[in-house]
């Protein structure tokens, strides 16, 4: 499987899992699937809440490594190293706590539920992103 290439169908399937992991969530335990609201809740607060917190964060990296073993590996690239990484971490991390979740959390559940904040978010999201992709790629030319 060439992973440069946009498959609409993988996408199609990719998006109808989150949403589906999204409203099972919902369902099972009365929560919003906001990546940085539940690792949020398991570091400040650990309790009787624990158990679906861990299996929800570990199940993200559990899922790619099994797509990539039964539907054909891809390669990641790191163009920062290790302080980059750990810079953007804590920025995206500052961002989440600033925008009262993140990217997950209003993207997905957020404006599933027509909320105002997370039309707003998002469209901060996606503008700011936008224009740090158009200054790195044409002004700066990386």
């Amino acid at each position: 499987m060439d992973w440069n290439a946009f498959n609409p169908h993988a996408a199609l399937a990719g998006g109808a899992l989150i949403g589906l992991a999204a409203l099972m969530l919902l369902l099972a335990v009365g929560r919003i699937a906001g990546i940085s609201g539940i690792l949020g809740g398991l570091l400040q607060r650990p309790g009787t809440d624990t158990p679906w917190r861990l299996a929800f964060l570990v199940g993200l990296p559990v899922g790619a490594l099994l797509m990539a073993r039964y539907l054909g590996g891809f390669e990641p690239r790191l163009v920062a190293g290790l302080p980059g990484l750990a810079i953007a971490g804590l920025l995206v991390g500052f961002g989440t706590r600033l925008g009262s979740g993140c990217t997950s959390g209003h993207g997905i559940c957020g404006l599933a539920r027509f909320s105002p904040r997370s039309l707003a978010a998002v469209l901060l999201f996606m503008g700011s992103a936008m224009i740090t992709v158009f200054v790195t790629r044409h002004l700066i030319g990386a």
